[in-house]
C-alpha cells in the first residue's frame, strides 16, 4: 500500500492525463504555491496539480528568467517550456515570493496554457482581521473567475464539499505523520515524503483512501528497524528531492518530521467553518496556516512552530535546506538555527541546486551524524 505513493510520484503526469480521460470535460489546473485555495477548485470539480521541478539539468529558462533566481523556480518553469505540463487547462499562483512569481509570469507569456489567474494574497498575515477580510474578497473574485471560465455556478454547498475533501485529506496526512513520533517509526522519511508530495496532485479523496489503508492495514505493526537510527528533522526551502532524502537516511538516520511547503506546511491546519461563510473560512485557514518566511513578519512566529515540531517528534538534529538564492529562507534560517541550537537541537545547513552533489553532501551528513552520536555518549 505504501508503495503507491512512490508510483504516483514517478508517474505524476500520467496520472493527470488518465484523470482527464476518466473525467471527460474535466479541467486540470496547475498551481505554483501552496497558498492557492484548492477548496475552490475542488468545488468546481477541477483537479489541482502542484507544479514542481524534475531535479534535472536544463538550459531552456535562461532567456526568460535570471540565473540568480532560485533553482526551484527555474526548474518549474523549465517543465512548462519543455511541454511536460501540456495537459494543463489552466495555471495559477497566489501571491508568493518574487522568484516563483517570475516563473509564473514567464509561464503565462511563453507556455501555451489556455487559462491563468494571479491571486493576490496578503503578506501581512499577522494583521489577521484585515488580512482575512481582504483575502475573502479576493477569493470571491477568484470564484467568479472560475465560474466564468468553467460556465458553472459555485454555490456554498459546492464550497463546503471542497472544504470537506481538503480537510479529510489533510487529517489523513497528519495521522500518518503522527506515526512517526513512535520510538520505532513504521515508515521512513522518504516514504513520508512520497506521501506528502503526491497529495499535491492526486485526487484528494483517492489519496486519503490510500493513506488510511496504509495506516490501518500496513503500518500498525510494521517494523523497519528504524528505532536505532538518529532522528532528524528536515526544514527550510521547498524540497521534494527524494534522492537527497534517501542519501541522508542511508547514512544511518531517519527523518521523522519536516517543515517546508512540499511537506507538513501544506496540510497542517484545516478550514473551520465555525459560523463563517465558506469563503471567509477558507481565507482564515490560509491566513493562519504555518507561514512561509515571506509572511512571517513582524513577529517571528515560525520559530516557535519549528521548535515544537522538533521537540514533539523527538528530533536529535535538524538538516536545514536552502535553495540557492532563496532570499526568504536565507533571511529566516540564521535565527531558526540559533533558536534550535540554544534548545539543544544541532543543525546542519545545506544549500541545494537543481541537482544535488550527493557525494559531497554525504560526507557532511555522515560527519553531522557522528557529532550527534558522540554527544549522546556524554
Amino acid at each position: 500500500m505504501i508503495e503507491m505513493f512512490q508510483e504516483w510520484y514517478q508517474a505524476r503526469h500520467e496520472y493527470a492525463r488518465e484523470w482527464k480521460k476518466k473525467n471527460p470535460g474535466g479541467k486540470v489546473v496547475g498551481f505554483f504555491c501552496t497558498y492557492v485555495p484548492e477548496e475552490i477548485l475542488l468545488a468546481a470539480d477541477i483537479l489541482p496539480v502542484r507544479i514542481l521541478g524534475s531535479h534535472e539539468p536544463q538550459n531552456v529558462t535562461e532567456p526568460h528568467i535570471f540565473g540568480m533566481y532560485c533553482p526551484f523556480c527555474r526548474d518549474c518553469l523549465a517543465q512548462g517550456l519543455e511541454g511536460r505540463y501540456d495537459y494543463l487547462d489552466g495555471v495559477m499562483i497566489a501571491q508568493s515570493c518574487l522568484h516563483i512569481r517570475q516563473a509564473f509570469t514567464s509561464w503565462q507569456k511563453h507556455v501555451n496554457t489556455p487559462w491563468s489567474y494571479y491571486l493576490p494574497m496578503p503578506h501581512h498575515v499577522q494583521s489577521e482581521d484585515r488580512a482575512v477580510k481582504f483575502y475573502a474578497a479576493e477569493l470571491n473574485d477568484f470564484k467568479k473567475a472560475v465560474e466564468d471560465w468553467t460556465g458553472r455556478k459555485i454555490g456554498d454547498e459546492d464550497l463546503k464539499r471542497g472544504i470537506e475533501k481538503m480537510n479529510k485529506s489533510r487529517q489523513a496526512m497528519r495521522d500518518l505523520y503522527e506515526l512517526r513520533k513512535r520510538p520505532n517509526p513504521p515508515l521512513s522519511g522518504l516514504e513520508a515524503m512520497y506521501a506528502a508530495v503526491t497529495e499535491q496532485w492526486i485526487d484528494k479523496e483517492e489519496h486519503a483512501v490510500i493513506v488510511r489503508q496504509a495506516i490501518d492495514q500496513e503500518l500498525k505493526e510494521r517494523d523497519l528497524g528504524l528505532g536505532a537510527k538518529t532522528r532528524l528533522m528536515l526544514f527550510g526551502s521547498e524540497d521534494d528531492d527524494t534522492g537527497f532524502v534517501k542519501m541522508v537516511e542511508d547514512c544511518g538516520s531517519v527523518i521523522v518530521v519536516d517543515d517546508h511547503c512540499t511537506g507538513s506546511r501544506y496540510f497542517w491546519n484545516d478550514v473551520v467553518l465555525d459560523g463563517d461563510d465558506p469563503l471567509t473560512a477558507i481565507a482564515r485557514r490560509y491566513i493562519t496556516r504555518p507561514a512561509c518566511p515571506t509572511k512571517d513578519w513582524p513577529e517571528r512566529r515560525r520559530l516557535e512552530h519549528t521548535l515544537k515540531l522538533a521537540q514533539d517528534w523527538n528530533a536529535a538534529g535538524a538538516i536545514v535546506i536552502q535553495q540557492k538564492f532563496c532570499d526568504p529562507h536565507e533571511l529566516d534560517i540564521p535565527e531558526q538555527r540559533r533558536n534550535l541550537e540554544k534548545n539543544g537541537i544541532k543543525t546542519l545547513m545545506l544549500e541545494l541546486d537543481v541537482t544535488v552533489p550527493v557525494g559531497q553532501f554525504k560526507i557532511r551528513v555522515e560527519a553531522f551524524l557522528e557529532t550527534l552520536s558522540e554527544e549522546d555518549l556524554f
